[in-house]
């Protein structure tokens, strides 16, 4: 199987066959001029000739072998300019890929932070119920006795924010199971005893984790006539 020969070469093989078909022709002519010369003579100017015809051999040969180096000289250097130009431009492409990745991760960052900053102005609200207590010692019986405040079993809402905001605000709500008097009108304050239910006089905050940490609030309640519903509403600013 053959290889294809580079523009380079084949042009120093034309170059060198016609100068040396170019010698050869002037040599024979010469030849075919000389006939009738005598002898001695004759024989010393052929062997100049083929002096000549040699030296014009090597000649060719050295010049083509020159002209093709060179111009391989000149084909790996375009290759190589094209080469740089093309590892420039994908380098630039490159740059440009990541100053855009760049960009949309700011305004993704940008805009989550947005939307955190808006839940933390509504608040993150957390909902419970609460069943009636009835004390351990009395069972399911009619007419159990109820429970005390130390009886209650405490329950606690947690809320979730992000780990770098600043709690603003932790409003609590109660009312009974069966009372669909809003929300608003069932504010509590931390520590306030009222319906036989009260919210512990602080909150607790866990450490953060994963870029989050929780807003605790225990409540306890103790009525054995009626279940409640507990809310805690946490505000928060970033």
């Amino acid at each position: 199987m053959f290889t294809q020969m580079s523009d380079s070469v084949l042009a120093a093989i034309i170059a060198g066959t016609a100068t040396l078909s170019a010698s050869f022709l002037q040599l024979r002519s010469a030849a075919l001029r000389d006939r009738g010369v005598p002898g001695a003579a004759a024989r010393r100017k052929n062997r100049l000739q083929r002096i000549i015809f040699l030296v014009i051999i090597g000649a060719s040969a050295v010049s083509g072998f020159a002209a093709s180096q060179w111009l391989n000289e000149g084909e790996r250097a375009a290759q190589g300019a094209l080469q740089k130009e093309l590892q420039a431009r994908i380098a630039e492409v490159s740059h440009t890929a990541g100053e855009l990745e760049a960009t949309r991760a700011a305004e993704r960052a940008e805009i989550e932070t947005g939307v955190l900053r808006r839940i933390g102005i509504d608040g993150v609200a957390v909902t419970a119920s609460v069943p009636a207590c009835r004390a351990a010692s009395s069972g399911d019986a009619p007419g159990a006795r109820a429970c005390g405040e130390a009886e209650a079993v405490p329950v606690t809402l947690c809320a979730t924010i992000p780990a770098g905001a600043t709690v603003t605000e932790v409003a609590l709500f109660s009312r009974r199971a069966d009372d669909d008097t809003p929300w608003s009108s069932s504010r509590y304050l931390p520590g306030q005893e009222a319906g036989e239910a009260r919210f512990a006089e602080k909150y607790s905050e866990t450490a953060p984790e994963a870029g989050t940490r929780q807003v605790c609030q225990a409540f306890a309640h103790w009525s054995a006539d009626h279940a409640r519903m507990v809310r805690v509403l946490v505000r928060y600013s970033l």
